[in-house]
Parts: C-alpha cells; sequence; structure tokens
C-alpha cells in the first residue's frame, strides 16, 4: 500500500508542514467502537511514516490485536492531511487504515470494513454518497467547578433555529465552523436544535469514505473547542431525561456513471427502481442495522414514540416519523434525490454503520426488493391494531433485543466481517449485563420508600 503514495504526493505534504511550521504530526486511526485513536510522530519521522508505515501496538486497542499478537501497522491515508488550526496549526492529523504488515489490511479495521463493502458496490457499477446530520450537546458544570456528569446542566434554554439572543452558543459554533472549514468540510448550515441546549452542523453530501472521515473530524472539533469555552460537548444519543436525544440522519443515495441512479423524472416522488430497491433493503434489514447504527445502551432511550425520533419501520415523503423520509429535491436538479435513514444516532462508528447501511440497501438492490407503500400520516398516531393492518414493525426495543437481531441477520453481519461484529457484540454484551445489573436513581426513588 505504501508504494501507492506517489512522489509529488509526499512532497505536496512535507511542503505544507514546512510552510506551516508544523511541530508534529497526529497519525489517527478508530476502534471499532468509534473512538479516534492517534499516536503522534515528530516531523523528522514524517518522511519515514510516509515511505514505510508505522508499527504500533494493537493490543489495548478495542477490539484489535490480542496480547500475542499485538504488533500492528499503520498506512497513511494521505488525502486525509490537514493541520489542526486550534493548534495554530503547529499539528497536523493523517487518517491511517490498520494493517497486520506493510501487505495485509486487518479484518478489524472499522475504515477498511467500508472500503471493502465500498469496493463491492463499485463491481456493481455503484459509488454510495452519504450526507449525515449529526446533532449534539453542549452542558456546563452546575456549580462552576468542572464537568462532571452528575451535575451537568445544558447550557441555554433556546430552541429550534433560535436567534443569538437566546442561543448561547452562537460564539462556539462560529469558531467550530470554520475550524471545520479549513480542515477540507465544507459546511452548509449551524443551527440550534429542538432541545434546550442541542446544536447540529451540517456538512455537504460526499462519498461515503470522506464523510465517514468527516464525521471524525466533526466530533473531535466540537469537543476540543467546546473544552477552549470550559463546556462539554456530547453525542450521547439522550444525555437528558424529557427532552429529544440526539440523531445521526444519513442522507444516502447511489451513483452511477458520474449520474443520481436514485432519480427519476417519472416516478412522483423521483426515485428510480433502484431507489425503491435501496430503501426496501433498508427496511428489511432495519432491526439487524439497530444493532450497529444505534450501538449502546442509552441509544434505546431516545428510540421511543414522542420524541421525534423514528421507532417504526416504514418509509414517506415528509413524514417525519417514518424510518426512512424522502425529502423534497428541487425541480430538474436530480442529484438532490435521496433517501433519509432517520433513525442512526451519533454514537454510532460511522465506518460501520455506513458500510452496513450499504450491504443492506444493495441486498434489496441485487434482489429487487420492492417496499411497502408509503406512509405519509404520523405513525406515532396509530394504534396497534392499524400499525398490524399495515405491517409496520418496530425497531427494537433494546440493544438486546437490538444484538439478537444482528446476530440472526447473516448479511449485516458478514458487511462488518467476523472480528469487528465479535469484538462489537463483546463490548455491547459487556454494557447490557453491566446496566441491567446496576441500579438506578430512579429504582431507588421509586422503589426505597415504599418497599
Amino acid at each position: 500500500m505504501l508504494d501507492q503514495i506517489s512522489e509529488g504526493e509526499k512532497g505536496r505534504i512535507i511542503e505544507d508542514v514546512k510552510k506551516n511550521g508544523v511541530e508534529f504530526i497526529d497519525l489517527e486511526f478508530v476502534d471499532v467502537l468509534g473512538n479516534p485513536k492517534m499516536c503522534e510522530i515528530t516531523v523528522k519521522m514524517l518522511e519515514h511514516a510516509l515511505e514505510e508505515g508505522l508499527w504500533f501496538d494493537g493490543s489495548s486497542i478495542e477490539g484489535f490485536a490480542r496480547i500475542y499478537e499485538s504488533d500492528m501497522f499503520l498506512v497513511p491515508d494521505t488525502s486525509t492531511y490537514a493541520t489542526l488550526p486550534w493548534t495554530g496549526n503547529k499539528i497536523a492529523r493523517i487518517i491511517c487504515d490498520v494493517y497486520h504488515d506493510e501487505k495485509t489490511a486487518f479484518e478489524g479495521d472499522p475504515r477498511g470494513v467500508l472500503k471493502r463493502q465500498l469496493k463491492k458496490a463499485e463491481a456493481l457499477g455503484y459509488e454510495l454518497k452519504v450526507g449525515p446530520e449529526l446533532e449534539f450537546f453542549i452542558f456546563k458544570a452546575a456549580n462552576g467547578s468542572g464537568i462532571d456528569p452528575q451535575t451537568a446542566v445544558v447550557h441555554d434554554d433556546a430552541g429550534y433555529f433560535d436567534l443569538a439572543t437566546k442561543d448561547m452558543a452562537v460564539d462556539l459554533r462560529r469558531e467550530i465552523v470554520p475550524a471545520l472549514e479549513a480542515m477540507g468540510l465544507k459546511i452548509e448550515m449551524a443551527h440550534h436544535e429542538v432541545a434546550p441546549g442541542q446544536h447540529e452542523i451540517d456538512f455537504r453530501y460526499g462519498n461515503a469514505l470522506a464523510v465517514a472521515d468527516s464525521v471524525m473530524t466533526y466530533k473531535t472539533t466540537v469537543r476540543t473547542l467546546a473544552r477552549k469555552y470550559g463546556l462539554h460537548a456530547s453525542f450521547m444519543p439522550k444525555p437528558v431525561f424529557g427532552i429529544n436525544g440526539s440523531g445521526m440522519h444519513v442522507h444516502q443515495s447511489l451513483w452511477k456513471g458520474g449520474e443520481n441512479a436514485f432519480y427519476d423524472a417519472k416516478d412522483s416522488y423521483l426515485l428510480s427502481a433502484t431507489a425503491k430497491h435501496y430503501i426496501a433493503g433498508i427496511l428489511h434489514h432495519a432491526r439487524a442495522l439497530s444493532a450497529i447504527t444505534n450501538p449502546t445502551v442509552n441509544s434505546y432511550k431516545r428510540l421511543v414514540p414522542g420524541y421525534e425520533a423514528p421507532v417504526y419501520i416504514c418509509w414517506g415523503r415528509t413524514n417525519r416519523s417514518a424510518l426512512i423520509r424522502i425529502p423534497r429535491a428541487l425541480a430538474g436538479k436530480p442529484g438532490g434525490t435521496r433517501a433519509e435513514v432517520r433513525f442512526p444516532d451519533p454514537s454510532c462508528n460511522p465506518y460501520l454503520a455506513f458500510a452496513a447501511m450499504l450491504a443492506a440497501g444493495m441486498d434489496g438492490v441485487e434482489k429487487k426488493m420492492e417496499p411497502p407503500k408509503p406512509v405519509e400520516e404520523n405513525v406515532y398516531h396509530f394504534d396497534d391494531k392499524k400499525l398490524e393492518q399495515l405491517y409496520i414493525k418496530t425497531l427494537p426495543g433494546s440493544l438486546k433485543e437490538a444484538m439478537g437481531e444482528l446476530e440472526k441477520d447473516e448479511v449485516v453481519r458478514n458487511a462488518i466481517g467476523k472480528h469487528a461484529y465479535e469484538s462489537l457484540t463483546s463490548v455491547q454484551q459487556s454494557d447490557w449485563d453491566n446496566y441491567r445489573l446496576s441500579v438506578s436513581d430512579w429504582e431507588k426513588k421509586r422503589y426505597f420508600p415504599v418497599l
């Protein structure tokens, strides 16, 4: 892989390092849970790392090597090089692929998992483009003495699209946005979300691998700059009881020969047969997908009716209670035709989530699955009888239930591979056991006085 880095590309990066006075390079990768990891080298080691890669100990990385086979290898992807604006451009980063050695890709590397699924789609002539919308909360300490999850409170009481007179994070967002743009992201919009203390910054639709890299950049930048203000940014799906949780709606479409394969001008929804097959695949595998797109115990505190999070497995155009929505596109603009998959949340590993959704959608395309009729009513108002009449199922109600669905779904399980599947579910089982055995504050308040 290293011999694929051209001399011109190496020269470009080395020249930029000199021009900006970069002192350190962070070689970044991601573990199976989606946590960013890195090892730092000096500029003196940069040329060596670009030419020969870098060995590291993978035995303590979640979901990586076992202790007796700990040596692993980082291969820098030079297209991801960027300086970090909050360091005065004195530190740069390069995202890496993880290998067993200089020739053998590590099957459990989440970035590699997505690359494999993209190659499978490419072999059929398709490219996946995605555009995720990640929501997050900003917290301040209740007593002003540091961030403690037990005492932290949301930093404002503003609501959806409120002005700066109520939105206390405008200055923070105005620092985050140019930092993201300096690192190569194309930002479309930043605004306050529905819940107090909740925000969203949207970036441009694009190739799924590049966008997954951007998701990691986005989360790191938001967290880092929030700390600068003495605040804490959280991508936890449901951090506060009684208000909306945070989602990661993923707009997606397949492209073929430079054109949007989801577009059909003759269809009432402007959707091609390929788009409908893809949607059918996502719906068919949705219960198993949730273990990857909604991978934490806390994810299922968000996926309940009444807080804008979709739980009913159906689709529609303007229906925000549906699992998949078809956003309106401008007339004569086929590039805007897409499916918005609304159930993922920002706790997921974006590489695994995009890979799993692509595999599910492509299963629908290859098998020519047909979706059910679209539902344009508010599904939250349906009773059990109507849900049954329309054959509308629901997402799992817990992480444990989602894990059971993933275990039964060969398509989704194979999409992330045996290593990533076993590593992810091992952590999830441990989390579920600890959650199940813990005694919550609610239980104490509810039962201690009366039992």
